[in-house]
């Protein structure tokens, strides 16, 4: 089930509420990802996010110079289905941040405001997956939640088209996703010629047996 913008309200814990939470959270990990309480009340820690993205991304090499110049060394393709990545963020962190980050780590070259961060979790026997506003922190949201991703899980995909500020992305990027869509159109395209062929050669087959004489 998917909630869209769901809100639950932001408990603001003291220091020693932070503390406290770190060491039960550090106690239950069982992957050695634990978190780490800084003088100044900032904390760090890891998140995994696993990738849900439908349509290809661009990847630019190390040495490409810049995310909207168009470059040879960049080059479109499906991520694996189901794919997890880990990140080392702090509570300051936001959801944009975090994006930002995650992207870079794997020189994704499109533009960020492409996506959006998700949490998943588990209510009643029920999986409820809501879009988290680019201001939450997700690091506090996985403290709260405790080490366990069946508790609380992070994913990552596209915003539905409707809700893509187009404004946002250079020209070079929009033609970019133009020929994305051209090349996805001419493949569907290419399968439904394809079935349809199939479909006529057993129809015609089928015919000439049927008008076969004697």
């Amino acid at each position: 089930k998917d909630v869209q913008k769901e809100r639950e309200p932001h408990v603001y814990l003291s220091k020693e509420e932070v503390k406290e939470k770190i060491q039960s959270y550090n106690s239950s990990v069982t992957d050695k990802l634990k978190m780490t309480l800084n003088a100044n009340g900032v904390y760090t820690g890891f998140i995994k996010v696993q990738m849900e993205l439908c349509r290809p991304i661009t990847v630019q090499s190390s040495q490409s110079q810049g995310r909207c110049a168009p470059s040879s060394t960049e080059t479109a393709f499906y991520l694996p289905d189901g794919c997890v990545n880990t990140l080392h963020i702090s509570s300051t962190n936001t959801v944009r941040e975090v994006i930002e980050a995650l992207l870079k780590k794997f020189f994704v070259a499109d533009n960020p405001a492409k996506f959006a961060l998700y949490k998943r979790c588990h209510k009643e026997d029920q999986v409820y997956t809501c879009k988290l506003s680019d201001r939450e922190h997700p690091l506090y949201l996985r403290l709260v939640a405790g080490p366990k991703t069946e508790m609380l899980s992070f994913v990552l995909r596209e915003h539905e088209t409707g809700e893509v500020m187009w404004e946002a992305f250079s020209i070079p990027e929009l033609q970019n996703f133009l020929r994305i869509l051209d090349k996805e159109e001419n493949d569907q395209l290419q399968i439904l010629k394809n079935r349809y062929a199939a479909y006529r050669g057993k129809l015609e087959e089928a015919l000439r047996g049927v008008l076969k004489p004697g």
